[in-house]
């Protein structure tokens, strides 16, 4: 389960979806959200987009892994597809903020991997929040006033990634989770071929 977060207009986003296009063996937990969709945004692709009042009962009938509100709006992470992809062996990538980052590694501590984006200055955050076009400036404004409260939470991630360049954090990220892969502990029958070349030996 590799998590990423990071403020708002960070690259978080941009990437994930990146990271999406270049590795195979990762899939996208797909959120769900009480929050409007953005232009361009599809229904059970990008978030899955219910009301306050589903998104209760979902939460009552333990179907949620986490959830967290950011921006007045309530985000979770539906439980049954990511232990499903777990169980087949797949890896998971996260785009939640520290909350949910908090509450995956408190339920699936051995399976999580933090990573937190930060911008390389203020003026840069500030300057792709409003290339997006798609926020108000009260919007824009709260935003980087959250800023400030988010990156707060960095000491508790894994790694950091400081996204000047949008190439060379992509291949940071993916140099973590090649490395994470790698672990020990994660690579399924590893016991049973040394005892099979120990044997041949």
């Amino acid at each position: 389960m590799l998590v990423l977060s990071s403020p708002s207009g960070a690259g978080k986003t941009t990437l994930a979806r990146r990271l999406l296009a270049a590795d195979d063996g990762i899939r996208m937990s797909v959120s769900v959200t009480t929050r409007k969709p953005r232009p361009g945004e599809v229904d059970g692709v990008d978030y899955i987009f219910v009301d306050k009042r589903e998104f209760e009962r979902l939460k009552s009938r333990r179907k949620l892994l986490e959830w967290a509100e950011v921006f007045g709006q309530l985000y979770a992470t539906p439980r049954a597809e990511v232990l499903d992809a777990l169980q087949a062996g797949n890896d998971v990538l996260f785009d939640v903020d520290w909350q949910g980052a908090r509450q995956l590694k408190k339920r699936l501590p051995r399976d999580v991997v933090r990573v937190f984006i930060l911008p390389p200055d203020g003026k840069a955050l500030e300057r792709r929040l409003r290339a997006r076009n798609q926020d108000s400036e009260a919007t824009v404004a709260h935003r980087m006033a959250r800023a400030a409260a988010e990156i707060e939470h960095w000491p508790e991630y894994d790694y950091v990634v400081v996204n000047a360049d949008i190439e060379e954090s992509l291949a940071e990220i993916r140099s973590i989770l090649a490395a994470e892969r790698l672990r020990r502990e994660r690579q399924s029958g590893l016991e049973t071929f040394v005892a099979r070349m120990l044997e041949g030996l």
